[in-house]
């Protein structure tokens, strides 16, 4: 009985898109084929790269930015927002092994600081993507006060852990829908052909990338 409880209190914080503790966006409301792209980690040196191949392909994209690298390459995040894309929180230093277990004053320092250096280049959308998309039970109130939203996915091709690009096009694909949210990453080694590759083959079954407004965000 102790293990079971013990898992019942880690899966809501290890386990991605787990409503138990609060609303994580996965999708968003539209009756058109539009999906949302996010892309986590940057800004990274493949920034003006992957901004170029969004301008060829006609992609509006979300950067969830880390604040740490914002600060360290503010040209960076410019030439994000100028290319008609969104900067939102990702947090300051990305501790992705131990977000999930962090205590309200390290919650409140990750995505304080983070908000506060993406805020120096103008307006920002309410959005805020947990590292690896953990969190715990401070989470949510803390992101309640600040106003604050939570943002999963709903299409995910692991692009951050494996090399070959058909197989991150092949787990995509099939959770794409009209309003699915894809989830990818920059800077490494084959991030950009990876972002190529995936929107190629969605916009070959006929879907735009989009931004969409923060009402139509569903959980």
């Amino acid at each position: 009985m102790v293990f079971v409880s013990h898992m019942l209190i880690l899966y809501p914080t290890l386990r991605a898109n787990v409503q138990w503790l609060g609303p994580v966006i996965t999708r968003f409301a539209t009756e058109k084929r539009e999906v949302w792209l996010t892309i986590d980690d940057g800004p990274t040196e493949d920034t003006p790269a992957v901004l170029e191949l969004f301008r060829s392909r006609g992609v509006k994209a979300t950067f969830f930015v880390k604040g740490t690298r914002a600060a360290a390459s503010p040209s960076l995040v410019q030439a994000m927002l100028d290319g008609g894309h969104i900067v939102a929180n990702h947090s300051h230093t990305h501790p992705s092994g131990t977000f999930w277990c962090a205590p309200p004053g390290r919650i409140a320092f990750e995505v304080d600081e983070c908000q506060r250096t993406i805020a120096q280049f103008g307006k920002t959308r309410p959005w805020f993507r947990a590292p690896v998309g953990m969190k715990n039970p401070f989470v949510h109130p803390l992101l309640s006060r600040r106003g604050l939203r939570l943002i999963g996915w709903s299409a995910r091709g692991f692009d951050g852990v494996v090399s070959d690009a058909n197989a991150v096009i092949e787990r995509i694909l099939p959770d794409l829908s009209p309003g699915a949210i894809i989830m990818m990453h920059q800077g490494g080694p084959q991030s950009l052909a990876m972002l190529t590759g995936v929107i190629d083959a969605v916009q070959a079954q006929g879907y735009a990338f989009v931004i969409p407004e923060d009402g139509a965000l569903r959980a």
